[in-house]
């Protein structure tokens, strides 16, 4: 996660904006009361569809868990050290201009170490995703169709698909890619390929 970003007192303002005990959120989450606690402490760094499951519960989007109270004028350029961090500390997941109010897509500069994985369960939101892998190649398979795509291969989907993301090669791949609605957006709730 950002490291200028604290998760574990984001959730907890959340979590106690919301009138909720660790443990009504562990059940709504269907994660461990343990999980919760020690994410509040910063003891652990959730993984992105960990913390995916515990904000879909509040309902909260990956974007305004990120975004927190800020507000920023929309602006058209970004330096590297602006992007924030939504990856899981393995997985890496930049996302452009996440304090941007009313964005109405993401765009991801992602990286998968080699034997990086989005999950073994597969992902299904609304929406669409697209993108284009720079280095490396990643294996990724859409409603049962498995692709093996390297550095300029694309791909496009209709996010409803089950589809999952994993990176088969020895080296980091590394891709830019863009899903609408923006980052991780189920019926308001959000949620990302992975």
């Amino acid at each position: 996660m950002d490291e200028g970003f604290d998760v574990g007192a984001r959730l907890r303002q959340l979590r106690q904006e919301r009138g909720l005990s660790q443990r009504e959120l562990a059940k709504r989450a269907k994660v461990t009361n343990s999980s919760i606690s020690l994410i509040e402490q910063n003891s652990v760094s959730p993984s992105v569809s960990s913390l995916k499951k515990i904000l879909d519960a509040l309902p909260v989007s990956i974007s305004a868990f990120f975004a927190g109270d800020e507000h920023s004028q929309p602006r058209p350029f970004y330096k590297a050290s602006e992007l924030t961090e939504i990856g899981d500390g393995v997985l890496s997941w930049r996302l452009v201009a996440a304090r941007r109010p009313d964005r109405r897509m993401s765009v991801l500069h992602e990286r998968y170490p080699p034997g990086a994985d989005s999950g073994d369960e597969m992902l299904e939101h609304d929406g669409e995703e697209g993108g284009v892998v720079v280095e490396g190649e990643i294996e990724i398979t859409v409603n049962g169709e498995v692709a093996l795509l390297r550095a300029g291969d694309a791909y496009y989907f209709d996010s409803r698909l089950p589809h999952r993301f994993r990176n088969v090669g020895d080296r980091e791949c590394v891709i830019v890619s863009a899903n609408t609605p923006p980052s991780f957006s189920d019926g308001g709730e959000e949620l990302h390929h992975g």
